[in-house]
């Protein structure tokens, strides 16, 4: 039986287990927190179509269903540990936070979402992500203005929101992997060396600096604003959003533009000699 087959059964036996009624629920529950394993594993077994349903609900993210209801079940069981039975609530809505935090949480973790941030504030993050781009999408079709678009709704950078949506598509991939199933090679095996010949370690070097004094000659014909908005925004690591520049000059996001724009046109021409094959 292939793997989807095997899925398919199980969900399926799954929605056969009776659901309980709520003093059921009740007197397993307290027989469960008092240390009764069978009464808990009845909890957990009438509760297992809610973790399919939930893991139903995030199979779009390209994770496989499987390793979905894996999680969900996970965050099933811690939530039969931690439930009071008590406080009068349904072991269901209880455990409902738990199934979807787990799931959640292997949502996040499988889009590589490396530096930003951790448990809810990366989740929540990595969705509005998500959702923003979706809809823009629809609007915008260049990827350059998308990128622009996204990283003014969230306040930051073109070039960290480039960043951030790269880590939202990309894949953790081992480099001990193997190129094929039957292969011993594996993909560490395959990346090039990068010992750098002392000819071209030191050509690159010389261009460099020549880079680096044609650049700080051409700075020279810009205005107090251009320069400003070049230095924080092409020159910087972690270049700022044009909205963040606008503030601090006090001028619209979109006047901004204008004069990046005119910087980068001044800049092409100061910097037009240089040769880009030398």
């Amino acid at each position: 039986m292939n793997k989807d087959a095997s899925l398919d059964r199980y969900i399926e036996r799954v929605r056969e287990i009776p659901k309980l009624s709520r003093e059921d629920e009740h007197a397993l529950a307290v027989a469960a927190r008092d240390g009764d394993r069978a009464a808990a594993d009845r909890i957990v077994e009438a509760n297992l179509r809610y973790v399919v349903a939930v893991a139903l609900q995030y199979r779009r993210y390209g994770i496989r269903l499987g390793d979905l209801i894996a999680e969900g079940n996970v965050g099933l069981m811690t939530a039969i540990r931690k439930f009071d039975p008590d406080r009068g609530t349904r072991f269901v809505t209880y455990a409902g936070y738990w199934i979807r935090a787990f799931v959640l949480e292997a949502v996040v973790r499988s889009a590589s979402m490396v530096g930003g941030g951790s448990g809810p504030l990366r989740s929540k993050l990595f969705f509005r992500l998500r959702r923003e781009r979706a809809r823009l999408a629809n609007a915008v079709t260049d990827q350059t203005e998308l990128v622009e678009k996204m990283a003014e709704r969230f306040d930051m950078s073109p070039t960290k929101m480039e960043r951030m949506l790269q880590r939202l598509d990309g894949k953790d991939v081992s480099l001990d992997a193997t190129l094929y199933d039957d292969a011993g090679r594996t993909l560490l095996d395959q990346l090039e060396g990068t010992v750098e010949p002392q000819d071209e370690h030191l050509a690159r070097r010389e261009r460099r600096a020549q880079l680096a004094g044609e650049m700080k000659r051409a700075l020279r014909v810009l205005d107090r604003r251009e320069r400003l908005i070049v230095e924080r925004r092409m020159l910087a690591d972690d270049g700022v959003s044009l909205a963040a520049i606008g503030r601090q000059l006090g001028v619209s996001r979109e006047r901004a533009r204008q004069l990046e724009a005119r910087a980068k046109r001044k800049l092409r021409v100061e910097l037009s000699a240089l040769d880009p094959a030398a």
